[in-house]
């Protein structure tokens, strides 16, 4: 079989099981496995088939069996287990994939591979990088060694589809052990997702459990992303495994782990953002700024300042900086980053070409100063206590990926053009930045778990997007997540006071699909209030469900009668249903509140033209001409009405005026019709060659005309006269 097949009858497989059609997908997978070398596997399918077969036959004699459903769900997942395997052990010698080159090189590699041996290597390397150290011996060499070290550990992991019992206590071994650095059991902890990914095994996911409650925020952090994504991938097979189930049980005696659970879940969602962040950064927000800046230094304020007047500031100057919107853009980055927006991916984007990216275990690595890469820039920066490079790539601004890319691209410069931005970058730029307390609370900021999740989420972000071979992995961060829905995470996020935060997100990023849905599931729970029931009817609104939104829009006026805001958008759905009955009830009691808002003098007068109340429509209009400036709605409006009113003179001078300010197409027709009607017939005829040439072609022109046919006829166009008047022109 090649690639394509073996991955179809692995779906049909697979889909069989997750039916509960077991019978037939033992009847798929037999013939599978013959073309598996793997004869473990195989020896293990036997004993499914022969449990499944005597269950069926006690079960056909009537015989009660309490363990039943348990003996039931353990076929189910030990089915499923050996059709992942399979797959994987098929796909070995066919596929190009970097994972299955990985496996072969794995197998062909006689060194040492297990947890146990790799485990030792870790714990003494902290002990020879001290003795190098004290006798003053070049460590460089014993760093990379350590390096290949954590690669081999790195691919062991995740190119292991199931772990023994032994590799469950070595891997034990390796997140108790205080001789290994947190940074090395980072590597492993994101090895364990990544090969949990590829193929389910359960006591890696115990494992990863197990690290949810470590004392290091880093590592725990990276272990309750990876359970949420295992989560996402797996949903309700994972409740097949009463392990698993009782391990859930317990989570949730945690108070704090469903909020840790949300908010990682709404981190998550703002990644999906990213990619609109940085388009609106390369497109809109830097090319801005970098105008603005240009325009500011070829901008004079004054004349030349002596030494006396250099702490001057011209007021002037920010206002210049307010006019031309820099202000505005830094606000908007500011406030991104204090969402937790990934702002620094247009900056990064290409930045990840250099050698250190082409090992795929230096993408989850933490960043690390004595790593080889980089521990000569910085044993050279060691005689400044607090140099600025270094407490950048200490704080929390960057994810790790970045703060590689940033060393690098330092590196990469020569010596005077480095020593120069140091200087400017702590001297000027920073100012007291590089002070010891300000270092701290910089530290102390990075450490939060909050910020640890998010720079991880970012990382995770940059691998799945950027890193060479990205087509090869499943980008989970693409998909949709509603973890709220989620078999396994259901009970922790399907609370009021969760999906409230997470209604919040998609209403304020205006996914409004979303935003409704939400909603409507916090009102199931009894949780709506005149607020929600609001925001629900604008979301639904947005989505152009009119009439969802009207229900809604009405249950918050039961709650909160009257109220201006609710009222306004019940007319606005109402009209736009073309209820204008309706719509006119509400937009008057907004009126009552607020009678001079032209925007609803304006719709009350639009309703009252679509219900044929002409003269009532033009006082409205008239209004809204007066408390307005230069109106051409409103001139438009009065134009219009005054026409179908029989009015001629009046709407020629309405007319007259917009044609003299802004017209349009629409405009030249309309006031061709007026023409027309007077009996100015080349006049007419003028008004609609101009709205020819205004942009339209000659099928919309007979569109709009032939639309406005019976009006023509009432203002007394003879119906003979129109077909003539359409090859006159």
């Amino acid at each position: 079989m090649n690639e394509i097949q073996i991955n179809e009858q692995h779906q049909h497989i697979t889909r069989f099981i997750g039916q509960k059609r077991l019978r037939e997908a033992l009847t798929q997978l037999e013939p599978y496995l013959w073309q598996c070398p793997d004869w473990e596997l195989r020896t293990r399918f036997e004993g499914i088939q022969t449990s499944y077969n005597y269950m069926l036959q006690y079960m056909r004699q009537g015989m009660d069996d309490p363990e039943r459903k348990k003996l039931y769900d353990k076929i189910l997942t030990d089915t499923w287990e050996i059709a992942d395997r399979a797959r994987i052990t098929l796909l070995d010698p066919v596929s190009t994939h970097y994972y299955h080159l990985c496996r072969a090189h794995q197998t062909a590699d006689t060194r040492p591979h297990d947890l146990q041996n790799l485990l030792q290597s870790l714990e003494s390397f902290t002990e020879e990088v001290a003795l190098k150290d004290l006798l003053h011996q070049d460590t460089e060499p014993l760093l990379r060694q350590h390096e290949e070290t954590l690669k081999s550990l790195f691919l062991t992991v995740w190119t292991n589809t199931s772990w023994s019992s032994k590799d469950e206590t070595d891997a034990q071994d390796l997140l108790h052990s205080d001789l290994i650095s947190v940074s090395d059991q980072c590597l492993f902890a994101s090895a364990v997702m990544l090969s949990l990914t590829q193929c389910l095994d359960i006591r890696k996911l115990m494992w990863l459990i197990d690290t949810l409650h470590h004392d290091n925020t880093r590592l725990n952090q990276r272990a309750l992303i990876g359970f949420v994504l295992i989560c996402h991938i797996y949903g309700s097979r994972l409740l097949l495994y009463p392990e698993f189930a009782s391990r859930l049980t317990l989570l949730a005696e945690n108070t704090s782990f469903a909020r840790e659970l949300n908010r990682v879940y709404i981190q998550l969602l703002l990644s999906q953002e990213t990619e609109k962040i940085d388009r609106k950064m390369r497109e809109e927000i830097i090319p801005e700024m970098m105008r603005n800046v240009s325009h500011l230094r070829s901008s004079k304020f004054g004349g030349e300042e002596g030494d006396e007047d250099k702490e001057d500031h011209n007021p002037d100057w920010a206002e210049a900086i307010e006019k031309a919107g820099l202000s505005d853009k830094i606000k908007e980055i500011t406030e991104l980053q204090q969402e937790g927006a990934d702002v620094y991916m247009s900056t990064f984007a290409h930045l990840k070409s250099y050698p250190f990216f082409r090992e795929l275990n230096n993408w989850f690595y933490p960043f690390d100063k004595q790593h080889s890469s980089v521990v000569k820039e910085f044993r050279q920066q060691s005689e400044q206590p607090y140099n600025i490079i270094d407490l950048i790539l200490q704080s929390g601004l960057f994810c790790d990926s970045d703060k590689y890319s940033l060393c690098f691209t330092i590196m990469q410069l020569p010596g005077a053009q480095r020593e120069m931005m140091m200087s400017q970058l702590t001297e000027q730029q920073m100012g007291e930045l590089g002070k010891e307390q300000h270092a701290g609370a910089l530290r102390e900021f990075s450490d939060r778990p909050e910020v640890i999740s998010n720079q991880y989420i970012h990382d995770l972000y940059r691998f799945y997007k950027l890193n060479a071979r990205r087509r090869e992995f499943r980008n989970i961060l693409a998909e949709k997540l509603l973890l709220h829905r989620n078999p396994v995470l259901r009970g922790f996020l399907f609370q009021p006071e969760r999906l409230a935060a997470i209604a919040e997100f998609h209403f304020r990023k205006k996914h409004y699909v979303e935003a409704a849905a939400l909603f409507a599931d916090i009102i199931s729970l009894g949780a709506g209030n005149a607020e929600i029931y609001q925001k629900r009817g604008y979301s639904l609104q947005k989505g152009k469900k009119y009439d969802q939104a009207i229900a809604a829009y009405l249950k918050a006026d039961m709650l909160k009668p009257d109220h201006v805001w609710t009222n306004r958008h019940l007319a606005t759905c109402y009209r736009l249903s073309r209820d204008f009955e309706q719509a006119l009830t509400y937009y008057r009691k907004v009126e009552e509140v607020q009678p001079e808002n032209t925007q609803v003098l304006y719709c009350i007068g639009s309703c009252l033209t679509e219900l044929g109340r002409d003269e009532e429509a033009l006082n409205y209009f008239f209004k809204v001409d007066f408390l307005e400036t230069d109106s051409l709605k409103a001139w438009r409006a009065i134009g219009w009405c005054s026409f179908v009113s029989n009015k001629h003179e009046q709407a020629l001078k309405y007319y007259n005026k917009v044609i003299a300010a802004q017209p349009t197409a629409v405009d030249y027709l309309n006031t061709g019709h007026i023409r027309w009607s007077r009996g100015e017939t080349e006049k007419a005829i003028e008004m609609y060659s101009k709205a020819i040439l205004s942009g339209i072609d000659k099928e919309q022109f007979l569109e709009l005309f032939y639309k406005d046919q019976p009006i023509l006829l009432e203002q007394g166009i003879r119906k003979d006269d129109i077909p003539l008047m359409l090859d006159l022109l």
